[in-house]
């Protein structure tokens, strides 16, 4: 750990602490439907895009509607894109200049679930799967109006809080409209021009081949995919003389990708690949794109609900677990793994037996440690996804911290929107606990907290393990889920643990290690996705739904304040206790073996 790397990630979070007032200023006159700046030029399309669609802006939906509005609009944009993939090799389809077939019918419905759901999972090698259409059309598309819908429904939910004696929480369209115009549309296209300005590609050229300075052999395959012999029993080798440079519109979708905390790279080495992430000014720029929204939000609903200082106890709370999962995570890989120290390894890299890189292994040198342990904190706690480096590669308790925040559902910040209403879910429970320990009703922002809201809070919180732990269960007790396992032991275990985890969350981020482009996997996954989304929305507009037909309950002396210091430490300790209770079981069976085995001088 040097000085180095704690002050850029402390320079991280004081950008991201900078940005949060005016951008969540902004986002709050956005959907208070004030005047902003962006008025002048997107009023016009937006009034344009309601006649085309027959749209009422001035109506207003009870959550129920808003509710069934989000799941159709996400159903039918997940059937498009399982078409377009399905058909993405016909000949009078533009934008395939590699001539790549059609996507598979268990992987594209993996996809078209991911990509709607904002988890953005990859069983698949995009460059050499995805044609530029079904990128730009299909996953960049779904990247845009899955992290819209994400910002609508937080939106709602705050709507929910702040309005007294009503029935509606806003209308979905008009909602999703104005996140995509006003907020994504701005941000994408400055984002966009700083990444080509570092050498992000941007263009829809054929793929380039480059003649190899060094030709290599390989072991040829045979049609199963294995390493074919010679009539004589021996291996059978090929030379590679050439390599294909992929390309293609990688600039419009990376930053999308971090902005929407959608994670799905264009290429399969993602934000590791440096078409995606050139240079250490672009690799913060996404880092600080991942988090700029998330954190906006927590200033919005101060605003919006009237209690500044409320918004800004929900960031301290994020905050205080972000810098104790990087600081984890970094003190991880920083020690690298002491199998190497107590080896002695001298040379480049290492003095006196002693490791003063940390554990480089599956990191990029223009990183280095720290920046890994950045991004990889940065990309889970929120429902990202996007890695720099590979997770799986990383010490058994380095890559526990990235398992534990998305066990904590991703409220340390959280995606777009969903971190948000994840942790006002958390809030619920925090008040509801404080009313308990003095023998009254619990109140939140001057509304009574009663027994349906704190059983659909507690349905949120029931669905997500659930899911987790039932399909990781039956992974790892049957073939088709042990196959895929490249790793034996507790490692291999936390590979599957890791792949459903972050599969609920959304977040899209996953331990390599585990082969998931099988029948087994590729349904279960996607299964896990849509629950892990829509089986969370429906409790969570029940609760706005819910509290925005209360009237105000003046404060008294026995009002729990949910604005000081007291309230961000319990909450704090709710979101540890809930997650701690859940999932520690699997944890110990997973990454905390390992690191115990580690230490004995095992490895997996």
């Amino acid at each position: 750990m040097t000085a180095n790397g704690w002050l850029q990630i402390l320079f991280l979070l004081l950008a991201v602490f900078a940005v949060t007032r005016p951008l969540g200023s902004y986002i709050a006159r956005v959907f208070s439907r004030e005047r902003t700046w962006m008025d002048l030029i997107m009023r016009p399309v937006e009034r344009a895009l309601y006649r085309l669609t027959g749209v009422d802006e001035i109506h207003e939906m009870e959550w129920k509607e808003y509710a069934l509005a989000v799941i159709l609009f996400s159903g039918v944009s997940m059937l498009l894109l399982y078409l377009l993939e399905r058909v993405q090799h016909w000949a009078w389809l533009p934008w395939n200049p590699q001539k790549l077939p059609a996507v598979a019918p268990a992987l594209a419905f993996n996809t078209a679930a991911s990509f709607t759901t904002n988890t953005n999972w990859q069983s698949y090698t995009p460059e050499t799967t995805m044609s530029y259409l079904t990128q730009m059309a299909g996953l960049a598309y779904h990247n845009w109006i899955s992290a819209a819908a994400g910002i609508a429904l937080a939106i709602a939910f705050i709507r929910g809080i702040s309005r007294r004696e009503q029935k509606a929480i806003g209308n979905f369209w008009v909602d999703l409209v104005r996140g995509t115009l006003w907020i994504l549309a701005p941000l994408c296209l400055i984002g966009a021009l700083l990444l080509v300005s570092q050498g992000v590609v941007q263009n829809l050229r054929p793929y380039d081949t480059a003649e190899l300075v060094d030709p290599y052999q390989t072991p040829t395959l045979g049609p199963d995919g294995k390493p074919a012999n010679g009539t004589d029993g021996k291996p059978m080798m090929q030379t590679i003389r050439q390599q294909v440079i992929a390309q293609g519109p990688v600039a419009s979708q990376e930053i999308i990708k971090e902005l929407g905390t959608n994670g799905g790279g264009f290429f399969n080495a993602n934000s590791a690949h440096p078409f995606e992430n050139p240079t250490p000014f672009t690799n913060f720029l996404e880092m600080f794109a991942i988090l700029a929204i998330p954190s906006a939000l927590t200033y919005t609903l101060g605003k919006m609900t009237g209690s500044q200082r409320h918004g800004w106890a929900v960031w301290g709370a994020m905050a205080f677990l972000f810098l104790a999962g990087v600081t984890t995570a970094y003190w991880a890989e920083a020690r690298g793994n002491p199998l190497l120290t107590s080896a002695a390894m001298h040379g480049p890299g290492f003095s006196g037996g002693q490791t003063n890189t940390g554990n480089m292994e599956g990191k990029e040198v223009r990183f280095g440690v720290a920046n890994s342990a950045l991004f990889a904190t940065v990309t889970t706690d929120t429902s990202c996804g996007a890695v720099n480096s590979m997770h799986d590669s990383f010490t058994p308790l380095g890559g526990m911290v990235p398992l534990i925040n998305l066990m904590l559902g991703e409220v340390i910040f959280g995606g777009v929107g969903a971190g948000m209403y994840g942790m006002l879910v958390f809030v619920i429970l925090s008040v509801f606990i404080a009313g308990l320990m003095v023998g009254r009703t619990p109140e939140y922002l001057g509304k009574k907290i009663e027994a349906y809201d704190v059983k659909m809070a507690m349905l949120v919180i029931l669905i997500f393990p659930l899911v987790i732990l039932v399909f990781t269960a039956i992974s790892v007790l049957h073939p088709f889920g042990t196959s895929a396992m490249a790793n034996p032991g507790p490692h291999g275990f936390t590979e599957v643990l890791y792949a459903f985890t972050s599969a609920t969350a959304n977040n899209g981020s996953g331990f390599n290690g585990l082969s998931a482009n099988t029948p087994w996997y590729n349904t279960s996954l996607a299964i896990s996705m849509l629950l892990g989304r829509f089986m969370m929305v429906l409790p969570v507009l029940a609760i706005a739904g819910n509290l925005v037909r209360k009237k105000q309950v003046p404060a008294t002396l026995g009002t729990f304040p949910v604005t000081g210091p007291l309230f961000t430490a319990l909450l704090i300790g709710v979101v540890l206790i809930v997650g701690a209770l859940t999932f520690f079981p699997a944890l110990s069976l997973g990454p905390i073996l390992e690191h115990l085995l580690m230490r004995a001088g095992k490895t997996f």
